[in-house]
């Protein structure tokens, strides 16, 4: 009656079959074209990749040449500069004018160093009162010590001479305390300027600000102890 084939498979038989054929070609096509999608991606993910190793050699190489003919350059001027010194030297240094500054150096030397020694002295003087006159110490005080604390220092000293005078005029175990109390403090401020002398600039201001103002404190009290008001 016509529900089976010459092959022995009805007609639902042979439509399911051809249904699952389609679905399986699908299928394959859709895992095709994914596989084909993803390599695609993979591939252009590694041409990014070797545009961007490629950009930074390149990147890397040009700044090696420019930093390569910087030092060309440098170096071509650093010998032009020297040729041009030692022409400038061998003209200033010929044997005529060699001969000729050394007997004007004879003639003038009797006369000019006296007085350079001379300006040298006064000036170092003056700068040394004013030192001493802005520190609030005596030149002579100041002349003792050297360095960059130099001022710091002979304010110690000007206070230890301060305190000695509060010993003299007054005995008293009180007085006396104060007195060597107010030394140990002057002795640990003369080692913390010794200790700057070697510190880095900006170390040694900030550590010389604080001496400045201890030995303030100190001056303070060493007046109030000789009745004078600060």
């Amino acid at each position: 009656m016509g529900l089976f084939s010459s092959d022995g498979m009805t007609r639902a038989q042979r439509k399911a079959e051809a249904k699952a054929l389609k679905a399986k070609a699908k299928m394959e096509a859709k895992l095709d074209h994914k596989s084909r999608r993803k390599t695609e991606k993979a591939r252009r993910k590694d041409e990014r990749k070797l545009r961007k190793q490629d950009h930074k050699q390149q990147r890397k190489t040009t700044k090696a040449e420019a930093k390569a003919q910087e030092k060309v350059n440098k170096a071509e001027a650093k010998t032009v500069a020297a040729k041009a010194k030692a022409a400038a030297d061998a003209k200033t240094l010929s044997p005529a004018n060699v001969r000729r500054y050394l007997t004007v150096g004879r003639l003038v030397a009797p006369i000019v160093i006296p007085i350079a020694y001379r300006a040298a002295v006064g000036a170092r003087g003056q700068v040394t009162a004013l030192q001493a006159n802005r520190a609030g110490v005596s030149p002579d005080v100041l002349r003792q010590f050297s360095g960059h604390g130099a001022t710091l220092s002979a304010r110690i000293t000007t206070a230890r001479g301060a305190l000695e005078k509060v010993a003299a005029r007054d005995s008293s175990p009180e007085a006396q305390t104060f007195v060597a109390t107010m030394n140990t403090r002057l002795d640990n401020l003369a080692i913390a300027v010794d200790a700057a002398e070697t510190m880095p600039p900006a170390q040694r201001r900030t550590a010389h600000q604080s001496i400045d103002a201890e030995l303030g404190a100190i001056d303070a009290d060493v007046l109030a102890r000789l009745g004078v008001q600060a």
